[in-house]
């Protein structure tokens, strides 16, 4: 499905999602995560249980696992506070070791920026984590703007963070194209005003991507190429 053929001739800018969109990144989180489980004398989770649970910031994300680990006993918002501050010590010491960029995602921002648009990140990830990440990857220099998920007043799927994306741009959200790869992504841009492209292969809170409303869909960035009419 494309329904993207008579936006892209407008469109000005791109906004591009982190986690599962250009970086694989779960290794990061299972690592980080169940270091803080040791430390919290907690049991470990695996990749599945990771995966579905990706997306929503870390916040929701370390809410989730302590509560999937406490099986509904005890009280796990008791040790959110101690298990926000482990993960976070952990995840700076990790980050990016245990991630890899997509196959495509270089070849798809060249050809966004050889088209002339301007480019943002905005992930739901805090920045002090995502812009580390995009430099260990060599992704930063692609990016004008990287807004994390404590930039705005809101996450995405909030409508919020793309707006404000869209003003720092200078663009208006029906020339801005949102790349995510979940459900959050497309909410946010339908709410937003912004047209949205959805990878294939990332998280998407463990649902078929391609049942979700978005205007196209991409197995890799690289196919952007193709889409913007080059060689």
């Amino acid at each position: 499905m494309n329904r993207l053929d008579d936006v892209l001739p407008l469109l000005e800018a791109a906004i591009v999602d982190l986690d599962g969109t250009m970086v694989d990144t779960l290794g990061d989180f299972v690592v980080a995560l169940n270091l803080m489980l040791d430390d919290l004398r907690l049991p470990r989770v695996d990749a599945a249980v990771v995966g579905g649970m990706v997306g929503k910031g870390s916040e929701h994300l370390i809410d989730s696992v302590l509560r999937h680990v406490h099986g509904g006993a005890g009280d796990p918002a008791a040790l959110y506070a101690q298990a926000w501050q482990r993960y976070q010590h952990h995840y700076l010491a990790i980050n990016g070791r245990h991630s890899a960029v997509y196959d495509g995602v270089a070849e798809g921002l060249a050809a966004l920026r050889a088209r002339g648009l301007r480019l943002a990140c905005l992930t739901n990830k805090p920045t002090a984590f995502a812009r580390p990440l995009l430099a260990a990857k060599g992704l930063d220099g692609y990016f004008e703007f990287v807004f994390g998920g404590d930039a705005f007043e809101r996450k995405k799927p909030d409508p919020l963070p793309l707006c404000k994306t869209c003003e720092a741009l200078r663009t208006m959200p029906s020339r801005t194209l949102m790349i995510g790869d979940s459900s959050n992504d497309a909410r946010a841009a339908r709410a937003a005003g912004c047209p949205v492209l959805l990878v294939s292969y990332g998280y998407n809170h463990g649902e078929p991507v391609r049942g979700v409303d978005a205007d196209a869909f991409v197995d890799s960035l690289a196919e952007l190429a193709g889409l913007l009419g080059q060689p």
